[in-house]
């Protein structure tokens, strides 16, 4: 599975800027002007990952695959964009197709970028947005628990509409349906108030390493856990840059990691993801599971076969498969385990699937 983060936020605080760097591109269109993204622009990244070399090193495979996440640059929004001021109801459906939501709040001071609002103010820029999509919410629940409408909606996202409703009627933490419902029921819902968010503070280079004023309120009022502190104008510059220069310029500023592995580990860790590997002579290859996978799920990402007729996934620890180096030695050794219908896959698993095909035959998934 692959995961997809929409980028969103007012006119010219960065999104474009940011989306071109995170996927090293010049895809979206960044202009001083509102609005200069109308239809999101897509772009899809492989996710970073050291240990695919070392297990293809091990396996002396063909070709690596790492596992990939999709960046979507979409239009700026402003107040009124639910009752259609902008590019209004456009911009809210695209927002309800990404599983995770990264807010882009402007930092910086500029007098050569156009601001929508007279003042830089984060707090009150991402309570815009927020708002807005808490009354696209409210609009969308109203419309679908209408009297005609509502013989189409089932009990349990009957439940949760109402629910939701309730909560943002009365001021409470809509966050309390994560704890009553499912993820996929709430994946269902398609509301966008309770979509897993990362904010996305967009500094100048000065402030890029400590920070500033700007993102010292922020954090003051909405917390440290899901915020980054970014600057998609180093990021951009970062990528033009050859691995000696990229490292000593990093080092030279302060900066620990680019704007893009931050972003993927938040990313993450807020949509409760892991990875685990399958590593052969032919390739090694990453694959994206939610946490708590079941072994046939996991297979399941490889091919719905995998899943239908599993029967035993062999298993090693990455640390294990690289001291043991590679399948046979990790056999040998006692360190491969063969794992049933029960098994919750760990993040670094390297997996190979014993399944059956109908009606009788027998396979293994060799990589």
């Amino acid at each position: 599975m692959s995961f997809k983060c929409g980028i969103v936020g007012l006119p010219n605080v960065g999104k474009s800027t940011l989306f071109n760097a995170l996927t090293n591109s010049s895809k979206a269109q960044a202009a001083n002007f509102p609005f200069c993204t109308i239809d999101p622009n897509v772009g899809i990244v492989p996710v970073p990952d050291g240990r695919l070399e070392n297990l293809a090193k091990v396996s002396k495979s063909k070709k690596i695959i790492n596992t990939t996440i999709s960046f979507v640059d979409i239009a700026g929004l402003v107040k009124g964009a639910s009752k259609g001021e902008g590019l209004g109801n456009k911009f809210l459906s695209h927002i309800r197709e990404v599983d995770a939501i990264i807010h882009m709040i402007r930092c910086f001071d500029s007098d050569d970028i156009q601001n929508v609002n007279s003042s830089v103010d984060p707090v009150r820029d991402l309570e815009i947005i927020e708002t807005e999509m808490m009354l696209a919410d409210i609009e969308s629940i109203q419309k679908r628990l209408e009297k005609n409408n509502k013989k189409n909606v089932d009990e349990e996202q009957l439940k949760i509409l109402e629910t939701a409703l309730d909560c943002i009627n009365n001021d409470k933490d809509i966050s309390i349906l994560k704890t009553e419902f499912n993820k996929k029921q709430l994946n269902q819902s398609g509301l966008l108030s309770i979509k897993p968010k990362i904010f996305v503070c967009n500094v100048d280079e000065q402030s890029v390493a400590n920070g500033n004023n700007y993102t010292k309120k922020f954090i003051n009022n909405f917390g440290n856990d899901n915020t980054l502190i970014v600057s998609a104008d180093i990021e951009n510059q970062i990528n033009e840059l050859n691995i000696d220069e990229k490292k000593n310029y990093m080092e030279m500023i302060g900066l620990r990691e680019t704007g893009l592995n931050m972003l993927i580990q938040k990313g993450y860790k807020i949509l409760e993801l892991d990875t685990y590997f399958t590593s052969g002579p032919e390739e090694t290859r990453a694959w994206t599971i939610q946490k708590n996978c079941t072994a046939p799920k996991a297979a399941g990402e490889i091919h719905t076969d995998f899943e239908k007729g599993f029967i035993r996934a062999e298993t090693v620890s990455y640390d294990d498969f690289i001291s043991n180096d590679g399948w046979v030695n990790s056999k040998t050794n006692g360190k491969m385990r063969l794992e049933g219908k029960d098994y919750i896959v760990k993040d670094g698993d390297v997996l190979n699937f014993r399944f059956n095909t109908w009606p009788n035959s027998f396979h293994t998934k060799i990589n």
